[in-house]
């Protein structure tokens, strides 16, 4: 028996797809049949045995044999050519179009490369791209002016100097613009081009930042999916915008950009349209060498439900595909893997019609009629814009599904030198030959004395009045307007009155309750507002129960395009999970990076759509900041706005999690981030007046800031209940909002010292305020820290311009003037995160600086245990300010050495009597 049969004793199982499991009835035949394929495997190899394997279950799919679908089709067009539509375009005109554009993109990365600048650039990925690109503008991509909507499309970020060549042509951009590409301070703010698309650098020409790869992916399918939530909703008519996204496929194998199609068919988004530059290669080699990636996506999408269409060869193909009447010419189309394909895109034509065409007389005969230069440039699919326009017009009329188009291209095309190779993403500057051979190849009519005047060949523009610039202007103008364009003209928004915040900041009287606990609060009261409350969108990946928000089930509901179509297995009770297709809630499952897309496009709604939506996304902080911290730069480059609820804050009081719970670090991680304004607030007062400034500053207006601030406001809250004070009748709001203000001073004592608590803290700060001036005599005076960022923010801020104002009267960092006017001896900060946290405003606090604080990783047990661990509670504070005032000489040493033994601050297990409470979300 051969090695690759099946034991006798081994029962068959036949599954995948199959309604039942079917008994063998003739176990000899069956045999037999096996027997046959090993044979087969054994003497023609694998490679036949699989393709009779794929011709007989095509012919059992023929004859209604129930057996699985195949996830993948003949590596040729979906579309055949008696079916594709009539293309309503004048070819001619495109062609020209298409070529002054491929023109002026090369000739502006290799000008932004020449000597003495060298700022790079990406020559071929747009080149590969062109008549992808130029296919939607002339003919699908719907501009802002467009009586149903604009459509959203995410260019793919390497393909960038081609949209500022369309630019330059339409006469957006100017030819000093394009010759400052990716130089955008050094001839004056605002005089040259962002390198890739980004909206915060130009903020009136990008819409969708797409280069950090795998995230146009993920934020487009959330966008799609937003657009419907807005119309299920009754906010906006989304029916007519379409989501076109462009990616490259070696970008498909980044997590993220697949790691959300199965929400996009299971949602059924069928406006929304992925087009996948195939030119089969990564940044610096193939991507799939010895395999097909076009193949390997279509059973990706497939299996998860989308609409595939393969744009695989140009039209020029379609004569040798209908000679091909025994297969061999798909066969051999089936078989050649992408390094191959690579290596045929560059050689010449002789050589593919030894290599590719030789292989098999039928296929040399095939092509006899064909010259070897006629060979070397049958094109692929994704050059040809009639097999383009196909796609994009199927796309766009599919309906119940998404759509990807997968479409066959060679990196650099008509580049000679560029063109399929390897190190396309280093190439970043073009001879005299290249641009004399790119010339030739394009018809630009520039003659050789402009190319070698100076190393530096022209830009070129047809003039205004040309048949080319008329034809796109009247193009664009019919569908719309110019694309790329961001515009600000929100609706806008009457916020909350002061009621709203009354009942937060009265506080809890004998209850305990969180800081979660008491956002949510908040949350509820605002969506009840009638001016903002149907323009706040909840967002929380799965965990709405966790987090004490379950009581808005019954009345926001959660939001699905089916609505609820089954009976909850919860439905009697009171607080029942209740899906609806116009609810309020997104529920966004175990997906934190789709919760974020989902902010990011609830939070440039105002933009996107002038309809202001403020997103409030709720999660375990841990899971945020350090898993999706790229996500949320994306999101501040998009100039979106809203809150970030990093809840079950801090390292020590998730009791019971662990080290991949504990988050000890996400201010630092927030900081990095210059668009996110952090807060750590204690109490439910505090959260109220940052809630209000935080909607004043993003949702108001000003003159300053007529339609609102592009910031992103992340508070830190915690799920250790506590009893929640009233907010004092002489509160300092403003110290509050800057960042610190004094909560209470000591009661008695000598030696005047400071405790800055942030957060979870302050409650151990307060209890060592009470031990050393009980026990000690030592004065304390404890300070609330709303936010060690932004008082660090100032402090540089305040830096920068006193190192740019030389001989004018220096300025005052808000905290060392606030601070400076006490006198205490000594300052001790704690806070539930690292050191390195506080530790960020030591540098102007007056005085001695001791700070503490939960560096290393987290783990799980009791929080007393955990902050005895880390020496952050009330007892390591006391010892702390000893010492601190010790070291001053203002106090014995031995009194801090004996409360340090006495308190036992480094021992854990002095903490087993101590009870604790669980969080209540």
């Amino acid at each position: 028996m051969s090695s690759g049969s099946h034991s006798p004793e081994r029962p068959a199982v036949i599954h995948e797809g199959l309604p039942t499991q079917l008994p063998d009835i003739d176990p000899a035949e069956t045999s037999e049949w096996v027997d046959s394929l090993d044979a087969m495997i054994d003497e023609r190899g694998r490679a036949r045995a699989r393709y009779v394997m794929l011709r007989l279950l095509e012919r059992a799919r023929e004859q209604n044999v129930g057996v699985p679908a195949l996830r993948s089709t003949d590596f040729i067009n979906t579309i055949p050519p008696e079916r594709e539509p009539w293309f309503p375009g004048n070819e001619a005109i495109e062609r020209r179009i298409r070529s002054y554009i491929r023109w002026n993109a090369a000739v502006m990365v290799s000008r932004a490369n020449r000597p003495g600048l060298g700022v790079g650039g990406h020559i071929a990925t747009y080149q590969s791209a062109a008549s992808l690109y130029e296919v939607g503008f002339n003919h699908f991509f719907r501009g802002r002016n467009h009586p149903g909507g604009g459509d959203q499309v995410y260019i793919q970020g390497h393909a960038a100097p081609g949209i500022y060549a369309r630019s330059y042509l339409e006469g957006r951009l100017d030819e000093d613009q394009l010759d400052r590409f990716r130089q955008e301070h050094s001839h004056g703010a605002g005089k040259g081009l962002s390198s890739y698309p980004h909206p915060r650098l130009m903020p009136q020409y990008w819409e969708l930042p797409t280069v950090s790869m795998g995230l146009a992916a993920i934020n487009s399918i959330y966008q799609a999916r937003f657009n419907r939530y807005l119309h299920h909703r009754g906010i906006k008519d989304t029916s007519q915008q379409h989501v076109w996204t462009f990616l490259g496929d070696g970008e498909m194998g980044e997590p993220e950009s697949l790691g959300a199609i199965g929400v996009a068919a299971r949602e059924e988004l069928d406006n929304l349209t992925f087009v996948v530059n195939c030119n089969l290669q990564q940044l610096d080699g193939p991507v799939r060498g010895n395999g097909k990636i076009i193949q390997e996506l279509e059973s990706t999408f497939r299996g998860a439900g989308w609409n595939v269409i393969k744009v695989v060869w140009g039209r020029e193909w379609d004569d040798l595909l209908a000679r091909d009447t025994d297969g061999v010419l798909v066969n051999q189309m089936n078989k050649t893997p992408d390094g191959e394909f690579q290596t045929l895109s560059v050689e010449s034509g002789a050589y593919n019609r030894d290599v590719f065409f030789g292989a098999d007389p039928r296929l040399k005969k095939m092509v006899e009629h064909l010259s070897d230069e006629q060979i070397e440039r049958l094109p692929r699919g994704g050059h040809d814009y009639r097999k383009v326009y196909a796609a994009f017009e199927a796309a766009r009329n599919h309906t119940g599904q998404p759509t990807v188009i997968l479409a066959h291209t060679i990196k650099g095309w008509l580049l000679e030198s560029f063109q399929g190779r390897n190190a396309t993403h280093q190439m970043k500057k073009l001879t005299k030959d290249d641009l004399k051979g790119f010339r030739d190849r394009l018809n630009i009519p520039i003659s050789d004395e402009q190319i070698d005047a100076d190393d530096l060949a022209p830009f070129y523009h047809p003039g205004a009045d040309s048949e080319e610039i008329q034809y796109m202007l009247a193009r664009r103008e019919a569908l719309g307007g110019s694309l790329p364009r961001r515009t600000v003209d929100p609706t806008p928004l009457k916020l909350p009155e002061e009621k709203t915040y009354a009942a937060l900041r009265k506080g809890s009287g004998k209850q305990e309750i969180a800081t979660t606990m008491a956002f949510v609060r908040l949350l509820r009261d605002l969506m009840k507002d009638p001016e903002i409350g149907q323009r706040i969108v909840p967002i929380a990946p799965d965990e709405y129960r966790t987090f004490g928000m379950d009581s808005m089930f019954p009345s926001a509901k959660i939001y699905s395009p089916h609505g609820q179509t089954y009976q909850a297995v919860d439905r009697k009770l009171l607080l029942a999970y209740k899906e609806s297709t116009s609810g309020q809630l997104l529920h966004e499952g175990i997906s934190e990076a789709g919760a974020v897309a989902s902010a990011t496009a609830a939070g440039s709604a105002f933009s996107m759509h002038g309809e202001p939506m403020i997103p409030m996304y709720i999660f375990y902080s841990m899971f945020g900041f350090q898993r999706t911290a790229d996500s949320i730069w994306a999101m501040a480059d998009q100039l979106a706005r809203g809150f970030l609820i990093g809840a079950t804050a801090g390292r020590t009081t998730l009791t019971g999690e662990g080290l991949q719970h504990a988050d000890g670090h996400s201010p630092l991680l927030a900081q990095t981030n210059p668009a996110v304004v952090h807060y750590d607030p204690a109490w439910g007062f505090e959260i109220a007046h940052i809630v209000r400034e935080g909607l004043r500053r993003m949702y108001g207006t000003s003159d300053e800031h007529p339609h609102g601030e592009d910031v992103i406001y992340y508070l830190t809250v915690y799920n250790e209940p506590v009893v929640q004070p009233g907010e004092p009748d002489d509160l300092d709001v403003e110290g509050l909002l800057k960042g610190a203000y004094p909560f209470r001073a000591a009661p008695s004592g000598q030696h005047r010292s400071r405790v800055m608590a942030s957060g979870v803290a302050l409650p151990w700060a307060l209890k060592a305020q009470q031990i050393l001036a009980d026990e000690y005599d030592v004065a304390v005076d404890v300070w609330s820290v709303t936010s060690w960022n932004e008082m660090a923010r100032d402090a540089v801020d305040v830096e920068r311009w006193n190192f740019n104002h030389p001989g004018e009267q220096r300025r005052t960092p808000w905290v060392t003037e606030r601070l400076g006017a006490d006198d205490a001896a000594v300052t001790v900060a704690v806070s539930d995160y690292m050191r390195a946290v506080p530790d960020q405003i030591s540098r102007w606090v007056p005085g001695h600086w001791q700070s503490l604080g939960t560096d290393g990783f987290g783990f799980a047990d009791t929080r007393a245990a955990a902050r005895r661990v880390f020496q952050v509670d009330a007892e390591s504070i006391v010892v702390a300010v000893l010492q601190s005032l010790a070291e001053q000489g203002l106090l014995d040493a031995s009194i801090a050495r004996d409360a340090f033994d006495g308190l036992r601050v480094d021992d854990p297990t002095a903490t087993l009597g101590v009870k604790q409470e669980g969080g209540d979300a």
